[in-house]
């Protein structure tokens, strides 16, 4: 199963998910199949979907049409007692995380990433290639399985791409639930997020219009018996700068100025608000405009919610205890002597917990064929960390044991969501993936193969339906330089290619021999959008021989040392990955570089935040280029969730709406309470 290696797990991180002696795999599969046959006295049923409709009806109708579980039911079936989750409605639960712990004995199950080639703006079929693998290994291949996915945004759900919760017969269920508000995790990051935002100002603000020493009696006000006190959370300010004593009236004036005066410059604060809508119009904004704010105005932004940084501690973080320490040393400032600011600074690290502490446990919900899922953390693959939480991944390995399968998915194409996968998400639990999925469609590789644009809302041209071999040929130099990646990170490879109604049958062998000759294990056909989990069954059986040949993972290995320079991370992705022919950093970007090295930040891995469109940073570029330059425009410290996040050329954080937003389609039915046009 899956194996740790790597760094050392991070300060406060819970006992590592550990693949630890059990008991034989076939014994252990006799111990499934007897808790299913007692589930399915119970009321649960891990269905095999039957009577499918063709041609295949719209995803909110056929989820509309399914009676999901219990999730109570889908949680026992798991080994999941009462006292390991709490409902959330019939349909959902939060896992709590001490699972780790109680069913450890089990062992770890096989780690199975799925990413894909380069994708059209339409999407090919990454999650719902994730669930309909589910389906097949759990209902039909009686495997033990969890699929880890992200939640997903609001913003794109009433934007352009739609829902996340897979697609055809291949979904998570209900499926407006998870697509809307699911447990509210992203409205917890927004309040936090915006929170810490406030405060920000509001110090600032105070600092302007008062002494340090009022300012002083201020934060440490004096008690009905004349004493002053510290609180809690300030303790972590005065150990920073070296004050032990414990009593405010001790300090000396010149310590209770630098206690109290944060002196941030103003334009150098790097917190930004947040809410979950794709609104453009919030990228660049002012401040402090109203007359009660004395001139005090300062130019900022927002960022999508799940573009903000307590989006990606969530999705890194590895316990409570680690959250908390995360969440205070996120960086959101830096004061007049160039040192950082950072949340405890502010007093704000423990508020910023709680609020963020339900939002730590995953929640549990159902495939149409009854396997389990895991949504938890949600972060944009293409301006953030691109892969669900850490915790999901440890507790699903655990609730499958010896011999099952945990399928996380990264966000969108391999050098993207993958990469961030490896050099992020797997430095920071140190667990080890024995197999990559790969998904790509004759579709996207038509559109890298000179095809014409693909647009969300216009028909295909022709070229996309009618076939054409020497199109798909051409295209296939994107696959390749995929499964080259992602064999150089030490991961066996298996392609899904993700089939339509219009691919041919000598469109589809072009791709499996591409594929074969590339280095991949396997290249399989498949079709779980109009068949469920039948129709990746070719594809859960080429996992499962994939994953039994390499259950060591020994192989696997990341891109880059932590010891490497941040410009030196930044060019071996860009070099190695994308095949630019070199970097060229803004004169703002170097000089961000300088002062987060400075302040003691070179040693963090880099996230990219680019076009998930082409390996370079230009959309349009398509195929496989090679010999461009990367422009990198800004570097961002994301210091909490432990990573530096560049942005390439000038890559906005809050996508717009387009002219015809998903949003039309979506009403409800006032007489039913059904919502209808979700997708």
């Amino acid at each position: 199963g899956a194996r740790r290696g790597g760094a050392a797990p991070r300060r406060g991180a819970a006992a590592p998910v550990r693949a630890a002696v059990s008991e034989p795999t076939e014994t252990k599969q006799a111990g499934y199949l007897q808790r299913k046959k007692e589930q399915d006295a119970k009321g649960f049923t891990r269905k095999k979907l039957s009577k499918l409709a063709s041609p295949t009806p719209s995803d909110i109708a056929i989820a509309q049409a399914c009676v999901p579980n219990k999730i109570k039911f889908v949680a026992e079936a798991y080994g999941l007692t009462e006292d390991d989750y709490e409902l959330y409605g019939k349909y959902k639960a939060k896992i709590n995380l001490d699972v780790r712990d109680s069913l450890k004995h089990r062992g770890a199950g096989y780690y199975v990433v799925v990413a894909g080639i380069t994708p059209t703006p339409l999407g090919e079929g990454k999650s719902t290639t994730t669930i309909g693998l589910c389906q097949a290994l759990g209902a039909h291949m009686d495997k033990e399985v969890v699929a880890c996915i992200r939640q997903p945004s609001m913003g794109p759900t009433f934007g352009i791409k739609g829902g996340a919760a897979g697609g055809g017969y291949s979904q998570v269920v209900p499926m407006e639930e998870m697509n809307l508000h699911l447990t509210g995790d992203i409205h917890a990051i927004g309040a936090a997020n915006n929170l810490l935002a406030a405060a920000i100002d509001t110090r600032v603000f105070h600092e302007k219009t008062q002494s340090a020493e009022a300012l002083f009696r201020r934060l440490c006000p004096t008690k009905k018996d004349g004493t002053q006190f510290f609180a809690g959370s300030m303790f972590r300010r005065l150990k920073k700068l070296g004050i032990d004593k414990t009593d405010p009236s001790e300090l000396t004036e010149e310590e209770r100025a630098a206690f109290a005066k944060l002196n941030i410059d103003d334009d150098k604060i790097t917190w930004r608000r947040v809410l979950d809508v794709n609104d453009r119009f919030l990228r660049g904004i002012t401040v402090g405009q109203n007359a009660t704010e004395k001139g005090h105005s300062r130019e900022t932004g927002f960022d999508i919610t799940v573009a903000s940084e307590i989006m990606a501690c969530l999705a890194m973080t590895t316990s409570l205890a680690d959250m908390r320490e995360r969440l205070g040393a996120m960086v959101v400032a830096t004061d007049t002597s160039g040192d950082p600011v950072t949340a405890d600074d502010l007093g704000l690290g423990g508020a910023l917990t709680v609020l963020m502490q339900d939002s730590m446990r995953p929640t549990l919900m159902q495939t149409l064929e009854g396997t389990a899922t895991l949504v938890h953390a949600g972060p944009f693959a293409n301006i953030a960390s691109g892969n669900s939480s850490v915790i999901a991944d440890q507790v699903g390995l655990v609730m499958v044991g010896d011999g099952g399968f945990v399928i996380t998915e990264a966000g969108f194409g391999a050098d993207i969501g993958l990469e961030k996968f490896v050099n992020l998400k797997c430095r920071s639990s140190g667990l080890k993936p024995n197999a990559a999925v790969i998904v790509a469609t004759i579709r996207a590789l038509k559109l890298h193969g000179g095809g014409p644009p693909v647009k969300p809302g216009q028909r295909l041209d022709n070229a996309y339906t009618d076939e054409n071999t020497d199109m798909v040929t051409a295209g296939c130099a994107n696959l390749v330089r995929h499964i080259q990646n992602t064999k150089a990170f030490g991961i066996p490879v298996i392609i899904a290619i993700n089939s339509f109604p219009t691919d041919t049958p000598a469109e589809l062998e072009i791709v499996r021999l591409a594929s074969i000759a590339a280095g991949a294990e396997d290249a399989v056909v498949c079709s779980h959008h109009s068949q469920g989990g039948a129709g990746a069954v070719a594809l859960g059986m080429a996992v499962d021989k994939v994953c039994q040949a390499n259950s060591a993972a020994t192989d696997f290995k990341m891109l880059y040392p932590g010891e490497l320079s941040v410009k030196e991370k930044i060019t071996k992705i860009a070099v190695d990955l994308y095949r630019a022919g070199g970097v060229e950093f803004s004169e703002k970007a170097e000089e961000q570089i300088a002062m987060f090295t400075k302040q003691g930040f070179g040693h963090l891995p880099v996230c990219m935040a680019k076009t998930q469109y082409s390996f370079s940073h230009e959309a349009d570029l398509k195929g496989a280029p090679e010999g461009f330059t990367l422009p990198v425009g800004e570097v961002r410290l994301s210091a909490g969730a432990g990573f530096i996040v560049v942005l390439v050329g000038a890559f906005p954080t809050i996508p717009g709406l387009p002219t015809r937003p998903q949003y039309y389609e979506i009403d409800v039915d006032v007489v039913t309470g059904k919502i209808v046009g979700l997708s």
